[in-house]
């Protein structure tokens, strides 16, 4: 495996851990509790990461795809990924940030929301590891507020974003 999917793969499992434990400090009883009038319960928060991962996943298996058949070179380059990316700015929750349409919750019950996201996490990985060896910096898809990114920056701003939604998540529990 290359360096720099392993550094991501680790980097998404910390975040991922970091999320876990939010979620697990919530009651079960209170996961679909929002806390109030439009605000998000935590089963909330966990379908729409699950949908943002599940949306980028096939977005960034596409861009690979399209890139490999139009001749993507091998990784040359084994200098980690994570510095050149702003990590703590995509975590920082003092600015709110409204999610698009697209990545609203429909209102699933929290055990459904966790297995969407583990299966959208799942195909994220996939993802990542369908391009493993390739000069994936090379392969760009736009994000609408922070601009062109690689599937390298993806993957790592969305595990920042787990880490973000964590902080929500403790905010709703109160812990």
């Amino acid at each position: 495996m290359h360096p720099r999917t392993r550094e991501l793969l680790t980097h998404f499992d910390a975040h991922r851990a970091i999320l876990k434990s939010a979620y697990d400090s919530v009651s079960p009883e209170r996961r679909n509790k929002p806390p109030g009038p439009d605000r998000w319960s935590a089963a909330n928060v966990v379908e729409h990461l699950a949908i943002v991962e599940s949306r980028m996943a096939g977005i960034l298996s596409s861009r690979i795809r399209e890139e490999r058949e139009a001749g993507l070179a091998g990784e040359t380059i084994a200098e980690p990924v994570l510095p050149s990316l702003d990590v703590v700015r995509v975590s920082d929750r003092s600015t709110r940030v409204q999610a698009p349409d697209f990545a609203l919750p429909t209102g699933l019950e929290a055990a459904a929301a966790w297995t969407q996201l583990e299966v959208a996490t799942a195909a994220l990985r996939a993802t990542l590891l369908s391009g493993d060896g390739l000069a994936l910096a090379n392969v760009i898809h736009p994000h609408s507020k922070l601009g062109p990114m690689s599937v390298y920056h993806w993957i790592a701003f969305l595990a920042a974003h787990e880490s973000r939604h964590a902080a929500q998540i403790r905010e709703i529990s109160g812990v």
